[in-house]
């Protein structure tokens, strides 16, 4: 089987469409006065030490002259899907684990008489075509395929013949293996495990009373023993929930202040419940304080809705639940859920509102979507939306810094 792996997608998106940016470090993420993290760095970035996950203040420390930009999700989608499409045209297995990786089977004589290696150089063919690369690794297991593919990058094609794995895995670092991060890498070099070849040797009993029924799991996994396959794929899962949260670069203290974001994030979630054409009974309110302590709330409504201005009143409702005066909120965030659900008969909250308030309702969130999705999110703002919508602007970066 094979793991393809897109290099540096995010980035590499964005030097596609922007031509004048390729062969410069180029950072997707957020800012740093936002408590932001980069999501992708181009290679050109990654020579200076930028990764994923690298808090955006380390990252300008590390490469000032970046290039930086929050990134272009529907865009980024839109390039996923068209590589998928070239997989499924050379196998009907395909198991895409996210955006940028997938599983495939190309096991000879099973879909196609041609050599795997064959098809591997002719799908990153394809890919290179779409204006990006990605770096593939062949292998008879899922463990083995994905190391391979990470061994030569970009660009790289690894393949791992079948009786070699446990000569290829031996030598490499613990932490080369997915599921085995920083802090099982250091449980393990306490108990003398630095390589996956110690690891597939190790005491059976001693993982187990170490990891549990993982330990066991992972000596087998280093061995290259591992048994799995490509899964067909399988039927979107039904969205149990929509929402949306937001961290401050600067704590929210007044009531008002808070109150403005409860509204402005109720805004960004009617918006996306809409264009999925969902209606909700359960909103729920969550409030961040620090990094280790959060709250919710939920309150049903007797009637589903899409409309921010309903469940946005209910999510006002719930903040005395959750905050007193003098308590500093890092975090707020909105949620709608209960989509399939009936909901139990209750006095309304607000009162009823007349079948023709509702309809007026309905048709100005419509309109105000339609603007928004034709002329930019900024295109309309309600008055408790303009500091955030401000802010953004404030904190976005340009094409170029220095």
């Amino acid at each position: 089987m094979g793991l393809l792996d897109l290099d540096a997608f995010f980035a590499s998106v964005e030097q596609l469409d922007h031509p004048e940016w390729r062969g410069k470090p180029v950072i997707v993420g957020g800012s740093s006065d936002r408590r932001g993290v980069v999501s992708t760095a181009s290679y050109e970035a990654r020579k200076f030490g930028v990764h994923s996950a690298m808090p955006s203040a380390t990252a300008e420390r590390l490469c000032p002259h970046a290039i930086w930009t929050r990134g272009h999700f529907d865009r980024y989608r839109e390039m996923s899907a068209k590589v998928m499409a070239i997989l499924e045209r050379e196998t009907p297995l395909v198991e895409q684990v996210s955006i940028d990786e997938a599983f495939f089977d190309v096991t000879p004589g099973r879909f196609s008489r041609e050599s795997p290696v064959a098809i591997c150089r002719r799908i990153q063919q394809g890919v290179a075509e779409l204006g990006v690369t990605c770096s593939i690794g062949l292998g008879i297991n899922k463990t083995v395929a994905k190391i391979a593919s990470e061994r030569e990058k970009p660009r790289g094609l690894t393949v791992v013949m079948p009786g070699t794995e446990r000569a290829f895995l031996a030598p490499l670092p613990v932490g080369a293996m997915s599921g085995v991060g920083p802090s099982t890498a250091a449980r393990l070099e306490q108990l003398g495990i630095r390589t996956l070849g110690e690891l597939s040797r190790a005491d059976e009993g001693l993982l187990e009373r170490t990891f549990g029924v993982l330990g066991p799991r992972m000596a087998i996994r280093a061995a290259g023993l591992e048994r799995s396959e490509v899964a067909a794929a399988a039927a979107p899962e039904e969205v149990k929930s929509v929402s949306n949260e937001r961290t401050f670069a600067t704590d929210l203290l007044e009531r008002d202040e808070i109150c403005a974001a409860i509204r402005h994030i109720s805004d960004l979630v009617g918006s996306r419940l809409r264009k999925k054409g969902l209606r909700g009974h359960t909103v729920t309110l969550k409030l961040k304080f620090d990094a280790s302590h959060a709250r919710t709330a939920q309150r049903t409504l007797d009637s589903p809705t899409s409309d921010e201005r309903v469940f946005g009143k209910v999510a006002l409702s719930l903040l005395d639940e959750l905050w007193s005066p003098g308590v500093h909120v890092r975090l707020v965030g909105v949620g709608v859920s209960g989509f399939g659900e009936s909901a139990p008969s209750q006095l309304a909250l607000f009162g009823d509102a007349s079948a023709a308030d509702k309809r007026d309702r309905s048709a100005l969130g419509h309109v105000t979507d339609a603007l928004r999705e034709r002329f930019g999110e900024q295109a309309v703002s309600y008055g408790h939306s303009l500091r955030f919508t401000k802010d953004e602007r404030r904190g976005a970066r340009g094409p170029s810094r220095g």
